[in-house]
C-alpha cells in the first residue's frame, strides 16, 4: 500500500487511525454535536447560531473523547513440534501371478496380508475387473462383521465369509470338524454378550432340567449362567492339562457341584467381568485342540457319572452353550437362531447315540419297562424309529433292550416324529416328555421309555 503521491515514508509517518467506536458509544446523546437546520434562523450546518438570534442557544456538547487505542497483537511464539517422523520405506512388491493374487483376495478383505502383499493385490484391482469386483463383494461382506454390528443378520454370514476366505487360501493350522460346532457357538454367544448392556447381565434366568422325573428349576442371572459354562467347560480344559477355573487339587465333581462350587467363591455376585475368562478360555480350547493333532479327539473327559471322548464332549458343550445362550436371548428379548443345519445334526446325533445306554441305567432303577428281547452284542434287536425333522434331520433306529445291540429298521416296533429344535428342547430338559409334541407310532410303552430317556440327558 502507499500513498496518493506514492511515497511510501509519507504512509509510514502517517497518524494512527483508531478503530470504530465500540457499540456502546451509540447510545450517547449526539443531538449536541452537529446544530440542526433551521432555514427561518438562517442557521446552516456547522455554524451555531449566535446568542440571543433565533432560539435559545443549545448546552455546550461534552467533549468528545477519542477511544483508546486497541492493544496491538502480538504475535505468539512459535510452538514447539514435534519432528516429522521419517517416511517408512517402500513395501518390497513380490511378483505374483493371477492365479496367486486371487487367491489373496479373502485375506485381503480381512487385513491378514503383508504390505507387500497389499500393495500387489490393490496395484492388480486396478488392471483386472472381475477381481476387484470379487474384491469388493468380499470388503463389503467383511464389513457386516465388524464387531460393533448385532446378530440381526444371516447366522450364515460368519460361516460363508469364512469359508470362502480359507477355500482360498485354507489355514496353516486349520480347526477339526469336530470343534467346529463348539467354535461357532461360543462364538455367536459372545456376540450377544457383546450387545447386551450392563443392566441386562444382571436380568433373571429360570433353569430348567429333568431329574429323576421330574422338571426341576432354579433361579439364576445373566452373569451366573456364563459362570455355569466357565466352570463346566474347565472339565475339559483340565482334560487337555490346561488350568481348571475352579484352581488345582479340585476333586472330582458333576456339572451342578462344579458350578454351585464357582458361584460359591465368588465374593461378589457374578457381573459381566466373567466374559473375558470364559471367552479365553473357550479360545485356549479351541487353540488347542487345534495344534494337538487327530489323536486327541479320542481324549477322554470324565463327568464324574460318564465320561465322553474328547470330539463328543467339545460337541456336548456346543449343544449346552447353544441351550443357555438361548436361555440368555429370551431373558433380555433379543433374536436368536437355532445352530446351522450340519451342527444341529451333529448335537442331534449325539443324544441319539447316548439313549440306548440312558434307556439301560433308568430300566436298572426301575424306571423303564422290562427287556424283551436279549440279542448278541452287535446283533440287530427290537429298535424304536426316530425321525427328526427339519434342518439338521434325519432318521435314527434306538435299540431297545441293550445299549450293545444295533438298531435296525427291519426290527423296528414304534415310530416317532419330532422337530429337530423340540428334540433338542427335550433333551434339554426344558420341556418333559409329555409336553413333547411328538407324532408317535407302534409299542406305546417304547415310545414313552424313548422320550423319558431322551430328558434324563439333561442336567444344571
Amino acid at each position: 500500500m502507499s500513498g496518493a503521491n506514492g511515497d511510501e515514508e509519507d504512509v509510514a509517518r502517517a497518524p494512527w487511525i483508531p478503530g470504530p467506536r465500540r457499540s456502546a458509544d451509540d447510545h450517547a446523546d449526539l443531538s449536541g454535536a452537529v446544530p440542526p437546520w433551521d432555514g427561518d434562523n438562517g442557521t446552516v450546518p456547522g455554524h451555531w447560531p449566535e446568542p440571543g438570534r433565533g432560539t435559545a442557544p443549545e448546552p455546550e456538547p461534552e467533549p468528545w473523547h477519542a477511544p483508546a487505542p486497541e492493544p496491538r497483537q502480538v504475535p505468539e511464539p512459535e510452538r514447539w513440534r514435534e519432528p516429522e517422523p521419517e517416511p517408512e520405506p517402500e513395501p518390497e512388491v513380490p511378483v505374483l501371478d493371477h492365479g496367486v493374487l486371487k487367491s489373496l483376495l479373502g485375506a485381503w478383505a480381512l487385513s491378514a496380508c503383508s504390505a507387500g502383499e497389499t500393495r500387489a493385490v490393490e496395484d492388480h484391482l486396478t488392471v483386472c475387473a472381475p477381481c476387484a469386483e470379487e474384491a469388493l463383494r468380499l470388503r463389503d461382506a467383511v464389513a457386516l462383521l465388524h464387531e460393533d454390528r448385532d446378530l440381526d443378520l444371516d447366522p450364515l454370514l460368519r460361516s460363508r465369509v469364512l469359508e470362502n476366505c480359507l477355500g482360498r487360501r485354507p489355514a496353516r493350522i486349520p480347526v477339526p470338524d469336530w470343534a467346529t460346532p463348539y467354535d461357532a457357538e461360543t462364538a455367536r454367544l459372545d456376540a450377544l454378550l457383546r450387545d447386551i448392556g450392563e443392566a441386562e447381565w444382571h436380568a433373571p434366568v429360570r433353569l430348567k432340567w429333568y431329574e429323576d422325573d421330574r422338571l426341576m428349576r432354579r433361579k439364576s442371572t445373566v452373569a451366573g449362567l456364563i459362570g455355569h459354562l466357565l466352570a463346566v467347560d474347565g472339565l475339559v480344559s483340565a482334560a487337555l492339562g490346561l488350568p481348571d477355573p475352579l484352581g488345582g487339587g479340585v476333586p472330582e465333581l458333576s456339572a451342578r457341584e462344579r458350578t454351585e462350587a464357582f458361584w460359591s467363591r465368588l465374593d461378589r455376585p457374578p457381573n459381566r467381568a466373567l466374559r473375558a475368562p470364559w471367552r479365553d478360555q473357550s479360545h485356549s480350547l479351541i487353540r488347542t485342540v487345534s495344534f494337538a493333532g487327530r489323536g486327541v479327539a479320542d481324549l477322554t473327559v470324565t463327568y464324574k457319572d460318564f465320561a465322553l471322548p474328547l470330539r463328543d464332549s467339545l460337541l456336548e458343550r456346543a449343544f449346552e452353550c447353544w441351550v443357555h445362550a438361548d436361555d440368555i436371548a429370551n431373558a433380555v428379548a433379543y433374536p436368536y437362531d437355532p445352530p446351522s443345519g450340519a451342527h444341529l445334526h451333529g448335537m442331534i446325533d449325539l443324544a441319539a447315540r447316548q439313549l440306548p445306554g440312558a434307556l439301560a441305567e433308568r430300566r436298572r432303577a426301575g424306571r423303564a419297562g422290562p427287556v424283551r428281547h436279549l440279542v448278541a452284542a452287535g446283533a440287530p434287536g427290537r429298535s424304536l424309529h426316530l425321525e427328526v425333522e427339519g434342518a439338521g434331520g434325519g432318521h435314527w433306529y434306538i435299540a431297545l433292550d441293550s445299549p450293545a445291540a444295533v438298531g435296525s429298521p427291519d426290527h423296528a416296533v414304534a415310530q416317532v416324529a419330532m422337530d429337530g429344535v423340540e428334540f433338542c428342547q427335550l433333551v434339554a430338559g426344558h420341556i418333559s416328555p409329555e409336553e413333547a409334541a411328538a407324532g408317535q407310532d407302534g409299542d406305546r410303552e417304547a415310545i414313552r421309555d424313548v422320550l423319558s430317556a431322551a430328558a434324563s440327558l439333561s442336567r444344571l
